[in-house]
């Protein structure tokens, strides 16, 4: 095994910083700590809980973010923080003490028809994803290891991912009577086996830029977070429900014209137009007043 790295980053709150490994630190899931009894699985953080400008301990993945008390600035501590983690790890003492995984998890999977005719729902009775995943070829499927394999069966076209749900397109050539009861159970025997379904790094990147929500964008006008709000609060989850996304994509104050994209089972759907005309924009529009006046879609 190589040797331990370790690079600060500097997050959106500026009393946690965090401390990105070069390699794996966990593999089975996420940890909080919030003081040393909390910490009784985690030697490293038992220890970090010494330091005595230590608030809470956060470890995931390849990195370990720490939130510290007021008694100091980060700029004053940081470098010694960052020896210490790597002295640790180089020494292979225990990062956590995780659990080891059961050779079979108890997953249930059922199909569910969408008002698509060309897209399924597979869901699942735990969460799989932390949020959206679109793949629309094998190429674009390196972070899921479980979309490359369901690439694997001829008749897939498109994998989506959200949340306890994979929505799949497929080609014309199957009929979804022949082939959705191979598929359901091939993806419940993957999750069952403890299978990967996003990479550690896909999700790493994924939380880092859900840190701040959508309509906190710095770079939206006040208009464009305002359509963002409506969308995440009274669209998402709509769609969502059968199979699908909507992702807002732009705003012209000049025509008042609002651009989303569409993803998942509402991509290319023949009741999309429908749903969009007598339903977001007509919602955008009561909701917004003349600030909308019109919804212009894109499949994704």
């Amino acid at each position: 095994m190589s040797e331990y790295v370790i690079t600060v980053k500097t997050t959106n709150n500026p009393a946690i910083l965090k401390f990105e490994a070069n390699q794996p630190l966990v593999h089975q899931g996420n940890y909080e700590y919030g003081n040393i009894d909390e910490a009784k699985d985690s030697p490293l953080a038992r220890q970090l809980f010494y330091l005595p400008f230590i608030k809470t301990v956060y470890i995931s993945g390849n990195f370990i973010a720490m939130e510290r008390f007021d008694i100091v600035q980060w700029e004053d501590v940081k470098d010694a923080v960052a020896q210490q983690l790597v002295e640790y790890l180089n020494a292979g003492e225990p990062v956590v003490n995780e659990p080891e995984k059961p050779s079979r998890l108890p997953v249930t999977v059922y199909a569910e028809v969408t008002p698509n005719p060309g897209v399924m729902k597979f869901v699942a009775n735990k969460k799989l994803v932390p949020g959206v995943f679109e793949f629309k070829d094998i190429d674009q499927a390196a972070p899921s290891p479980l979309a490359r394999k369901l690439f694997e069966f001829p008749f897939v076209k498109e994998v989506f991912m959200d949340l306890n749900y994979i929505s799949v397109t497929k080609y014309e050539v199957a009929e979804w009577d022949a082939v959705s009861m191979e598929l359901r159970e091939f993806i419940r025997e993957y999750l069952a086996q403890g299978g990967e379904v996003i990479s550690e790094a896909a999700l790493q990147e994924t939380a880092h830029a859900a840190q701040a929500g959508p309509a906190e964008d710095p770079n939206l006008d006040e208009t464009s977070r305002e359509i963002v709000g409506i969308l995440e609060e009274y669209v998402k989850p709509a769609v969502a429900s059968d199979g699908g996304n909507i992702v807002f994509q732009s705003y012209e104050p000049e025509t008042r014209r609002v651009h989303v994209v569409l993803q998942g089972a509402c991509s290319g759907c023949p009741s999309s137009t429908f749903t969009l005309k007598n339903g977001i924009q007509s919602m955008l529009q009561n909701m917004m007043g003349d600030k909308v006046s019109e919804v212009v879609a894109i499949n994704g």
